[in-house]
């Protein structure tokens, strides 16, 4: 069999000439990691999705260590537990000849022995190696077969302490790593750490890559690419040659996951690799910005708990998901691979997938249900359907006292078309009165005069509308200080609204009782307010 394995596949990946010193990750993977004449732990997991600089970073950190070493690339034939053990135990003769003859011999025969036989000799002539030995398994994700897991578990349970295993994936083993983790066993670097830092991004256009950009470039490409290692070097590949600054800037502002580049990585190395049932998944939950496993089954009407074993599959499989909280319930995606799968989603329908205005008017509906008010009324807007999204802003539990939701009201009335507008004139008065509550005052009075217009000849029909009109002029009156112009129009309100509006009518009362204020008239001014 010997004659017969790649040699290539024992080849330690070769340093670049240049390239981002990780300086302190190297430290990281080595304090603790020599003790005495042997390893104080078994295991080294590297597990992140592709593209992190995983490989360049184990073939570095190795390289500088005073220890024997031992490399292993696998692909998906090594799923063979005979074809794999004879790699391993090969890999291991590279860095100390001889080592695991046996083994290998044993191998060849027709009927070789019992797996445990071969697993424990193989052990026992590790445990007689004169020097401190390190094997890296790469690529370990391309085996997906449980006798193999198997073996290499056995290896690792009973590794002598001169050995120690390192394996690089894009998606973690099926080994026990929770018991390796509680026992001290393993070292874990994952995507989270192997983020490029600004001063690492900065380093690596300028000294690697020889493209001089400005702070504010480069703090944006760290930014948009969230660290990504991939993703800095199509950007820098795109960069490249080009002098303009002005190009240069735009590009950057644009860099996006549907650039060419970073498309045709993620679709060949990612998207296209997992099954149908995935890919659909993936697609189905790009648009929804953050999401839990209930949230999912909702959109993808999916049996209760689908959603939640598909993210748990998938954060284990690195597939560029990002957990929001210490609980990992809630995830979202690396935001290049976001813009990836919703650009596929809209320009590459799929016949199992649903409209995405379904997606977004399910996801409303859940997280209505869920009192995430806010997010229900964003996916509303997104399915297009203006009736819900205005019965939403109207919701009670909509924090009108902050900024932020009442400034994404405003951008969705603004946005409108003013046929729209024109058609429901109630969104006029609402996109004058969320105005004036984040502070705006800049073309209100023009948006109730156009509910005005929208309402001419339904004046006796629609009185709570104008007298929610007259109550926004008042406001702006007020805050522009023309104390009678408030007084007029917040009577007028007051004489229009009945006692089913209570906040414009409070809102009538109290501008006519600041006004009071600010005209001398205290008195009349605390009548009014108490």
């Amino acid at each position: 069999m010997t004659a017969s394995l790649l040699a290539t596949k024992f080849f330690v990946p070769p340093p670049r000439l240049k390239a981002v010193e990780r300086a302190d990750l190297s430290r990281r993977l080595s304090e603790g990691l020599l003790l005495g004449d042997g390893f104080a732990r078994k295991l080294t997991l590297v597990s992140a999705p592709p593209g992190f600089g995983k490989t360049s970073l184990v073939s570095a950190w190795i390289a500088a260590l005073p220890v024997g070493r031992a490399w292993l690339s696998l692909d998906e034939k090594d799923n063979d537990p005979a074809r794999f053990l004879a790699y391993v135990v090969s890999a291991f003769q590279n860095a100390e000849p001889g080592l695991g003859a046996w083994v290998l011999d044993a191998l060849e025969v027709p009927q070789p022995p019992s797996l445990e036989t071969l697993l424990t000799r193989l052990v026992n002539d590790l445990a007689e190696t004169s020097g401190k030995l390190i094997l890296v398994l790469d690529d370990y994700h391309t085996v997906n077969s449980p006798s193999v897991d198997e073996i290499l578990s056995f290896l690792i349970d009973n590794l002598p302490p001169r050995i120690h295993m390192v394996l690089v994936t894009r998606e973690d083993p099926g080994l026990p790593l929770a018991r390796y983790r509680a026992r001290g066993q393993m070292i874990e670097i994952r995507a989270k750490d192997l983020k490029f830092l600004y001063a690492e991004v900065d380093d690596f256009f300028r000294r690697v890559m020889e493209i001089d950009l400005a702070e504010s470039d480069i703090a944006a490409l760290e930014a948009r690419t969230e660290g990504w290692a991939a993703g800095l070097q199509f950007a820098a590949l795109a960069l490249q040659g080009n002098r303009d600054k002005h190009a240069e800037a735009e590009f950057i502002a644009s860099f996006t996951g549907s650039h060419r580049f970073v498309l045709d990585y993620l679709v060949e190395e990612v998207l296209l690799q997992r099954s149908e049932a995935v890919q659909k998944f993936l697609l189905v939950t790009s648009c929804l910005g953050r999401f839990c496993g209930a949230l999912c089954d909702a959109v993808l009407e999916s049996p209760a708990g689908t959603g939640r074993e598909t993210l748990e599959a998938l954060d284990r499989a690195n597939l560029f998901l990002v957990p929001l909280d210490g609980e990992r319930r809630w995830y979202r995606y690396h935001h290049l691979f976001a813009e990836l799968l919703e650009q596929r989603l809209f320009s590459v329908p799929t016949p199992s997938c649903p409209d995405p205005s379904l997606i977004h008017a399910r996801a409303s509906a859940w997280f209505e249900d869920n009192d995430f008010i806010v997010e229900s009324f964003r996916h509303a807007a997104a399915s297009g359907d203006v009736i819900r999204t205005e019965a939403l802003i109207e919701d009670s539990r909509m924090p009108v006292h902050t900024r932020e939701a009442t400034m994404e009201v405003v951008g969705w009335l603004t946005a409108l078309p003013d046929a729209v507008k024109n058609q429901r004139p109630s969104l006029w008065v609402k996109s004058a009165t969320f105005s004036l509550l984040s502070g705006l005052t800049t073309g209100v009075e023009e948006r109730l005069q156009a509910a005005e217009s929208a309402l001419r000849g339904k004046e006796d029909r629609e009185l709570l509308l104008f007298g929610q009109i007259s109550t926004a002029r008042a406001t702006l009156a007020l805050s522009q200080y023309h104390i009678e112009d408030v007084k007029v129009h917040a009577r007028r309100a007051l004489e229009l609204l009945d006692d089913y509006s209570p906040a414009f009518r409070l809102a009538a009362l109290w501008d006519l009782g600041m006004a009071h204020h600010f005209a001398g008239d205290r008195a009349e001014a605390r009548r009014i307010l108490e």
